[in-house]
């Protein structure tokens, strides 16, 4: 584990940049826990703090994976179309509260100072027709050359973009387990940026740690 006293000029050295979304550039964590556990309340609070509990735990899974974990708790069944009703219900109670929430500390300055001299590529467990309605209010979306939205898996999404332009050396800067799990199995380098949702994985993780993306 090494702490990146520098983050910015970490992240200046590579031609190309994956971001995550969630926890990187939007503090949107606690907006998407929040929204979990509304969602499973009438489940009864039990059932909904677990359900809020494994969310933070897994925060790089797409809801698409964690919703027919939840809907076998709450002893419903998790079809196809009730997975569909449930991710509905979800993007409605979260978009516009991650449109509207603070932006984590530097990240919104280095990706508009940077953007026209590196490759940045957006990678997400959000829904793709929802990021890009994210991005679209938030006026960034030029920022990224690409961007990636679930069901398509981070690892798969790094690795075809890398085919399509490889541009070396490149970065993934994540928070979660399956942020650090994705940059291992495309063979690039990660960068952690570091949270209260993911306390284990700062111990684990091998690669450098920044709190923000400011160089103080």
């Amino acid at each position: 584990m090494k702490h990146a006293a520098a983050p910015c000029a970490l992240i200046r050295r590579y031609a190309t940049v994956f971001w995550d979304f969630d926890g990187v550039i939007k503090e949107s964590l606690a907006v998407k826990a929040d929204a979990f556990e509304r969602l499973f309340a009438p489940f009864g609070a039990a059932l909904a703090m677990r359900v809020r509990s494994h969310h933070e735990r897994h925060g790089g899974l797409s809801r698409y994976e964690k919703l027919p974990l939840y809907l076998e708790w709450a002893g419903k069944e998790s079809s196809a179309a009730e997975v569909a009703r449930y991710c509905e219900l979800f993007s409605a109670a979260v978009c516009q509260r991650v449109i509207d929430c603070e932006w984590v500390a530097g990240a919104r300055e280095y990706l508009r100072a940077n953007y026209p001299r590196q490759t940045f590529l957006l990678v997400t467990g959000t829904p793709q027709s929802e990021i890009a309605r994210i991005l679209g209010a938030l006026g960034i979306a030029h920022w990224f050359r690409e961007v990636h939205g679930a069901p398509v898996a981070k690892a798969d999404a790094i690795c075809s973009a890398l085919a399509r332009q490889p541009r070396a050396p490149a970065i993934f800067i994540g928070d979660s387990a399956s942020d650090y799990a994705a940059a291992r199995a495309a063979g690039i380098d990660f960068l952690l940026r570091r949270t209260d949702f993911n306390r284990e994985l700062q111990q684990t993780c091998s690669g450098p740690q920044c709190d923000n993306f400011r160089d103080a």
